[in-house]
């Protein structure tokens, strides 16, 4: 199967599950935060970590790369989203929370992917 194909089949498994994260958290986290893109990109960014991790470990080939690492957390993080919610947050003039969301979402995001990646270290 080539890789195209692995990443549009991991696209489209990580898609729908943005989508459900995000009605999930506008259903249940009420608020003027945008949970259901932060909650994406940081599962993302651990699932990601953890991936890479592996495929450095030779835990994962090329075809998991494509259909896990681009595919899955491809579609499954946001970063023009993200990049949306930020500017209309900067635009509204609510500096602060932008600044807020700005620093949580990189700060969290990497320390997320360096803990995958720590886990699959211990795993492999």
């Amino acid at each position: 199967m080539g890789e195209w194909l692995l990443v549009l089949a991991g696209g489209a498994i990580g898609a729908p599950a943005r989508y459900l994260v995000g009605e999930a958290a506008r259903r249940n986290l009420p608020s003027t935060f945008h949970w259901g893109t932060f909650l994406a990109n940081m599962t993302a960014s651990l699932i990601l970590g953890f991936l890479v991790e592996a495929g450095t470990g030779g835990a994962l080939g090329a075809t998991g790369q494509a259909l896990l690492s681009v595919g899955f957390c491809g579609a499954l993080s946001t970063w023009s989203t993200f990049s949306s919610e930020l500017h209309s947050m900067a635009s509204a003039l609510r500096v602060a929370q932008a600044a807020g969301y700005l620093l949580a979402t990189v700060a969290l995001g990497l320390a997320l992917s360096f803990t995958g990646a720590a886990v699959a270290r211990t795993l492999w």
